[in-house]
């Protein structure tokens, strides 16, 4: 095998190894909620930030989305999410994450309120 040969199989192995590590999860690290897997992780959590019970009569969405931990997009920001949705009071935040073999990964917050 060729010295150049050699090195492309070293370069797609690395490719490779990359992809399957969580690389697109890494985007998110930080964040409220992060899969641990590198398989596959679908999680969610509740961050409360009143007294209130109540949800609220509306609800907005924000997601960011990563490509192989490479390319970024989307605002995920509770602000942004609640803007959208016409809330001024916010009473309730929810937050999804979602990694797929380290290719792929979501992270979305919802809010509530009024």
């Amino acid at each position: 095998m060729h010295l150049l040969q050699k090195l492309s199989v070293v370069a797609v192995l690395s490719i490779g190894a990359t992809g399957l590590s969580g690389c697109a999860g890494a985007a998110f690290i930080g964040r409220p909620v992060i899969g641990t897997t590198t398989l596959y992780a679908a999680t969610s959590a509740t961050e409360f930030i009143n007294e209130q019970t109540k949800l609220g009569t509306k609800s907005g969405e924000g997601c960011v989305t990563s490509i192989l931990g490479i390319v970024t997009t989307g605002d995920a920001t509770a602000t942004e999410a609640a803007r959208k949705a016409g809330i001024n009071r916010v009473t309730h935040i929810d937050h999804k994450f979602e990694n797929i073999l380290g290719l792929y990964a979501k992270y979305c917050v919802m809010v509530y309120g009024d």
